[in-house]
């Protein structure tokens, strides 16, 4: 059987942890900063873990991850 292809955006986007959850970026960081405050800003900018609701879409994208 061939190997199934993985998501070409989705292998962009996500990181698999040693634990085995997936990180992703937050949105809303890439354009219109002026109105954001700074707080909101720096929040933006870290890391944070794929819901467990969508984490099985996510490594359907990644079966090899």
């Amino acid at each position: 059987m061939p190997k199934m292809k993985s998501n070409s955006g989705a292998k962009k986007r996500f990181k698999k942890t040693a634990s085995g959850k997936i990180k992703r970026k937050k949105a809303g960081k890439s354009h219109i900063l002026t109105k954001k405050r700074s707080k909101r800003k720096r929040k933006l900018g870290k890391t944070t873990t794929v819901d467990k609701t969508q984490k099985k879409d996510v490594e359907q994208m990644l079966p090899y991850k």
